[in-house]
């Protein structure tokens, strides 16, 4: 039977003391939100009349979450990258800021100070030999059209058996990982080979709680790009190839209509060919336009933890 005890006195200055809000000292905002947050875990505590077997098991898998080391994961399975996008979405539109391509979630496998290129890269190393070479084009733009020279996007994905460099101790360093110069028309072009999607470590943290609400842990096969410029709004996004069983059906939520993309293959390739590309191979386009912005926060990616960030910054 269910005991209510949130009312209490004895409860209430539980939380208040928990929080730090009977000292002067500290951050009032963190200690604001710590308040709602054990709030909430205490209603909820109470509401689902949670048992301490219940409960120790709980903290027993947040600190197995951490050892795994798989908290940044976790969080786009159950939809918080997703519901940040949706807010800065709102707080857009809000201020004007919408259009342009849209953003979705950059996920926990980007990797700061990929090598910097002129208008086109390979971004392969070249030791897969079996998988089929891909060219990545487009241009970058205004909302009205007009090109973006000089604009740098940054693109990195996995490799044929859904792996990243620098996480994947048996690639290359910044193996598929590449940043891009628009030339004086806003165009990039990059040679890579085809990703594969991938699925949360069977055995992991993430893919046990999925587990228990009936869910799998796979992502489609999708291609990240950071793509900056002054003068406009920074954009996070990432694309996903059309024709993969989990386009539409993405554990981490980050498919958007207008970000699903043909990969067309192609006997003969007049973009590739400008830069020695012959021969068979798979080309994708994603044309890229950005919104414009005298805000200086605005152009920037947001601050988050990065591989190697603070040692390229």
């Amino acid at each position: 039977m269910t005991v209510k005890t949130m009312h209490t006195e004895e409860v209430k200055e539980l939380l208040h003391k928990v929080a730090g809000l009977h000292t002067e000292g500290g951050d009032a905002r963190t200690k604001k939100i710590v308040h709602r947050f054990m709030s909430n875990i205490f209603q909820l505590i109470e509401d689902f009349d949670v048992t301490p077997e219940e409960f120790w098991t709980a903290v027993d898998y947040v600190s197995q979450l951490g050892k795994n080391n798989e908290a940044a994961l976790l969080a786009p399975g159950l939809g918080m990258d997703k519901y940040l996008d949706i807010r800065m979405d709102a707080e857009d539109e809000a201020a004007g800021l919408a259009g342009g391509t849209p953003r979705t979630i950059e996920g926990p496998l980007f990797v700061a100070g990929a090598p910097l290129c002129e208008g086109f890269a390979r971004m392969d190393d070249g030791t897969d030999t079996t998988s089929e070479t891909m060219l990545i084009k487009g241009r970058v733009t205004d909302t009205e059209g007009n090109p973006i020279a000089n604009a740098v996007v940054d693109i990195w994905h996995a490799n044929a058996h859904g792996g990243y460099s620098y996480f994947d101790k048996s690639q290359s360093d910044y193996n598929l990982r590449r940043r891009i110069k628009t030339d004086a028309e806003g165009r990039y072009v990059a040679q890579s080979i085809i990703p594969a999607g991938y699925g949360c470590p069977p055995d992991g943290s993430t893919q046990r709680l999925l587990d228990l609400l009936g869910r799998h842990g796979r992502r489609p096969a999708h291609i990240h790009y950071f793509v900056e410029a002054p003068g406009h709004k920074h954009l996070t996004t990432q694309i996903n190839l059309a024709g993969d069983e989990y386009t539409y059906d993405d554990f981490a939520f980050a498919t958007r209509d207008e970000l699903v993309v043909d990969a067309n293959r192609v006997e003969h390739s007049a973009e590739g060919a400008r830069f020695g590309v012959t021969g068979p191979v798979t080309e994708v386009e994603f044309n890229i336009e950005l919104v414009r912005t005298d805000k200086a926060d605005l152009q920037d990616r947001h601050a988050r933890p990065r591989a190697l960030e603070e040692a390229t910054a």
